[in-house]
């Protein structure tokens, strides 16, 4: 109860803040350009909270609904609304009134708030520091590219192509970039520097779905791998496994990591595989005889396992100069990386089923406030950047809706028509209703499935 309790409330905090961040683009460009504001809201629906401004001329509302908010503006929707006549002062500072640029900059504003809360939001993360995993290598897969090109366990990876290397995370990150092309690794070992020549190999599925250092590479940080539990009658049991030992070997081979380990089991459905096991100070030599899955086949063991990198987290803290730069750079690549899995989606290279909703979006924003406010401030980096990116898209209701009507407005000398504008305001309601239906039904589907 509490934990979902926490959960809601991370959310709606997230939320509030984001969208607190995304109107008051619009409201502050809005009053700098001289258009009359009437009220801003941070949520839908009945009013928990209203004040006044100073020159009462604006109603800031607190609504009871957190997963939205607006601006409402003088002549924003015409002025059927009105009861009676405006003055000449409102008239020259309702917003249907205003050139396009004035418009278009309100529009605009909203996303450029959410990029820019996002700049800011990473600079305080590169000065306060990320915990990370160092990029030292510690495993390598025997007959991959990384053991033909001679990287060895040990060695720490110092640069991509150039781009200096300070996490594993942005080692692999790094590698997205470059499928199917050669790059230049430098690394340090022992009290040494070299560099490697290597080609990071295509891959069979998308490069943002997959661990490319470890599949195009066949290298890992490698990890310790035990055994958590061992499901009772299981092949596991048969064969003297017990909860707490940890696997070194699988048929004559280290394991570097669970994935390794698992895809080993699975091949050998069937088939006796000796097991090097290290149980408190003692080495043991099990054989086992995997269970072939009556759905699929494959070789199952029959226990829950947990894994540790072999390497400790390091706490990463960057310079004024460089936290500023980070600033900009993390919220380019994370835009860029936002369009692409957008776009990807709708060409189906990237299953649509990877979209998450308001469900997924609550999880993670508890669990990145459990693990303390770096994590946390990132999370709202890239959701804000998510927000900013979606905001943009040429769809009515969207800023970018808006945009586009703007830019066809300028060509034509003229608006669109009213009933025009109603039309594609209610398909770009349903389109997002669509999509938020959907992406609320994948959250299901997760939950479902565990």
């Amino acid at each position: 109860m509490m934990e979902t309790l926490h959960t809601v409330l991370a959310f709606i905090f997230a939320i509030a803040v984001l969208i607190a961040v995304h109107e008051y683009g619009h409201f502050i460009v809005a009053r700098k350009l001289g258009i009359k504001v009437e009220k801003f809201s941070i949520g839908f629906g009945p009013s928990l909270l209203s004040w006044r401004s100073k020159d009462k001329e604006v109603e800031y509302v607190i609504a009871a609904i957190p997963l939205g908010g607006y601006v409402k503006m003088l002549g924003e929707n015409g002025h059927e609304e009105d009861t009676q006549p405006l003055s000449e002062q409102d008239l020259a500072r309702a917003y249907d009134k205003q050139p396009v640029w004035k418009r278009a900059s309100v529009a605009v504003a909203g996303p450029l708030f959410n990029f820019m809360f996002a700049i800011i939001a990473y600079m305080a993360v590169g000065w306060l520091g990320q915990n990370v995993m160092p990029p030292v290598v510690g495993n390598i897969v025997p007959g991959s590219v990384a053991e033909r090109a001679g990287l060895m366990v040990g060695d720490v990876l110092e640069s991509v192509n150039g781009e200096h290397i300070y996490s594993w995370q942005k080692f692999e990150e790094s590698l997205k970039d470059v499928v199917g092309l050669d790059i230049e690794l430098e690394v340090k070992r022992a009290d040494h520097k070299l560099t490697l020549s290597l080609p990071v190999k295509k891959l069979e599925k998308d490069a943002l779905l997959v661990n490319v250092a470890e599949d195009a590479l066949g290298v890992t940080l490698g990890s310790q791998v035990w055994i958590d539990s061992v499901v009772a009658n299981s092949p596991a049991k048969k064969a003297g496994l017990l909860a707490g030992d940890e696997i070194m070997q699988v048929a004559g081979a280290d394991v570097g990591t669970v994935r390794d380990f698992i895809r080993v089991i699975q091949e050998h459905a069937g088939k006796p595989l000796m097991l090097g096991v290290l149980r408190g100070n003692t080495h043991l030599q099990l054989q086992v005889i995997p269970q072939a899955d009556s759905q699929h086949g494959v070789g199952r063991l029959g226990v829950h396992l947990i894994s540790k990198p072999m390497v400790e987290p390091v706490l990463y803290r960057m310079g004024f100069w460089e936290g500023l730069s980070y600033g900009f750079t993390r919220t380019a690549e994370m835009t860029v990386l936002t369009i692409n899995v957008m776009t990807k989606m709708v060409t189906t290279a990237i299953s649509p089923e990877n979209l998450g909703g308001p469900i997924a979006i609550a999880q993670l924003a508890g669990r990145t406030a459990d693990l303390g406010l770096v994590a946390f401030i990132t999370f709202l980096a890239l959701i804000s950047i998510n927000l900013g990116v979606l905001n943009l898209l040429p769809i009515p209701v969207l800023d970018g809706g808006h945009l586009v009507y703007l830019g066809l407005e300028k060509l034509r000398g003229k608006p669109l028509s009213e009933a025009m504008l109603e039309r594609l305001q209610l398909m770009g309601i349903m389109l997002i209703a669509i999509l938020m239906v959907f992406a609320f039904y994948n959250d299901l589907m997760r939950l479902f499935r565990g």
